[in-house]
């Protein structure tokens, strides 16, 4: 069967950079800059405050996990009033230890592990515009196994550390965004795929892309009146169905023309397209420049 959710995140490629210790003591706290690529932060122990711009402040707390895939500004502190020290992840040189904020002796208040990775894929953008913005999960065993294992295996220098790390956190990925509680998802993939309703029809035009969908069609998969299913879907998911369809098969296509020596019309039949003519034009107009100079610059001949 195919899961809409494992192949957003195939395609967005993620690899893992870099993660460090993080602990707080008394008054303490860090304001971090917009980053731009994904991090995410565990709490090993101990609680801390946590506020990411445009969501509302929430604790942290030991076994709690947050994500974010697109890491907006935040700043992350204790519970005393302090004025943040300001960080700019961007510029800031990569600590070889433990980072302490705070009161520098005694036992900390809370320890974290903290990390960030990349998504190598174009067209990550679009991909993680379905996700949340914030993704916090309290209480999951296995992503505290997940989390260990990244903190094991990036403390250590063994072979294979690189593949290994990169495995870690397509599985922290999947674990953490399907472990999400429904009620708590803003619109987008996730949310859709939590609705009774939406989800055959997403999983539809995953499992058959070359397909020539219509809404009524989509609709009827998910039991529903063609207004109704199209409201609901848009409002569900932040797109409408046909909008939603259009950009899956340009980042699978944009992923075809990157990964494989195909014909246009090879990758226009993969997608739904009739001819290549006709998916040449839908391309150029979505991506902004015809398939075969998007793939001439992205390594294929």
């Amino acid at each position: 069967m195919t899961d809409p959710l494992s192949e957003v995140i195939a395609l967005l490629q993620p690899r893992a950079i870099f993660s460090k210790g993080i602990s707080g003591a008394g008054a303490w706290g860090v304001r971090y800059s917009d980053f731009g690529q994904p991090s995410f932060c565990a709490v090993l122990e101990g609680r801390c405050r946590l506020a990411v711009d445009g969501q509302p402040a929430l604790t942290i707390e030991g076994g709690d996990f947050v994500l974010l895939p697109a890491t907006p500004g935040f700043t992350i502190s204790g519970f005393e009033p302090v004025t943040p020290e300001r960080v700019d992840p961007k510029v800031a040189p990569s600590p070889t230890g433990e980072v302490r904020h705070g009161r520098r002796g005694g036992r900390p208040d809370v320890r974290l592990l903290g990390g960030y990775f990349v998504f190598d894929s174009p067209d990550a953008a679009l991909m993680v515009s379905l996700l949340p913005v914030l993704v916090h999960v309290r209480g999951v065993e296995r992503l505290s196994t997940l989390v260990q294992l990244v903190r094991d295996e990036t403390s250590e220098q063994r072979s294979g550390r690189e593949l290994v790390l990169t495995r870690l956190v397509e599985l922290l990925l999947i674990e953490a965004l399907r472990s999400t509680p429904s009620g708590d998802t803003p619109p987008g993939l996730l949310r859709g795929l939590a609705d009774a309703r939406l989800a055959p029809a997403i999983r539809q035009m995953h499992r058959h892309l070359t397909r020539p969908w219509t809404v009524a069609q989509l609709a009827k998969s998910a039991a529903l009146s063609r207004s109704v299913f199209f409201e609901r879907f848009t409002r569900t998911v932040g797109l409408p169905p046909m909008e939603y369809l259009l950009d899956w098969r340009m980042a699978v296509a944009r992923g075809l023309l990157r990964g494989q020596e195909l014909s246009i019309t090879e990758v226009a039949e993969r997608v739904g397209y009739s001819s290549a003519s006709t998916f040449t034009a839908a391309f150029s107009k979505r991506v902004g420049q015809p398939p075969g100079r998007f793939a001439r610059g992205n390594g294929q001949r």
